[in-house]
């Protein structure tokens, strides 16, 4: 599997978020429902890190994930969270089970670290579209132009002006 799509999202994101004051990571947002950045940073972090621990383990459940507030209110805690993730993302491929209440119902399914992680990466761009939703409203702050935009629709762009 190639992580160089994983490694340049979450460092996308981190960049963001080091370009932030300390006021705008946590300032909620009219536009996103009243959230704030940092939020929406928490929620891609723990999702990672809940694939992290689910590796050692081999049981994922992001509905018993642990939510650290510190991280969608300290920018340097999300920024350390986002380094820690992208040291340990590298791993072999293997055989998870992802357990999930469904309308009070406890199911497991069978799945695998690779999907998960790919999961995660769709999961972690659309919220940054979502911050970057935010992020009209600080024009100081510098991102790619394919910050928060899926690959897919990436090459579909690139098909379409050739």
């Amino acid at each position: 599997m190639n992580f160089a799509s994983i490694s340049n999202t979450l460092s996308e994101l981190k960049d963001v978020i080091s370009q932030l004051t300390d006021h705008h990571f946590i300032c909620s947002i009219p536009a996103l429902s009243n959230a704030t950045v940092g939020e929406h940073t928490r929620h891609i972090i723990e999702l990672y890190q809940t694939i992290l621990k689910g590796y050692e383990t081999g049981i994922i459940n992001y509905d018993k994930r642990v939510r650290d507030n510190t991280i969608q209110t300290v920018r340097t805690q999300a920024i350390l969270a986002i380094d820690d993730i992208l040291n340990k993302i590298e791993k072999e491929d293997k055989k998870l089970v992802m357990e999930h209440c469904i309308s009070g119902i406890p199911t497991c399914i069978e799945t695998n670290y690779f999907r998960e992680v790919l999961y995660n990466l769709e999961h972690c761009i659309h919220h940054q579209a979502l911050i970057k939703v935010a992020l009209l409203d600080f024009n100081y702050v510098n991102y790619s132009e394919t910050f928060g935009i899926a690959p897919s629709t990436i090459e579909f762009r690139k098909a379409c002006v050739q």
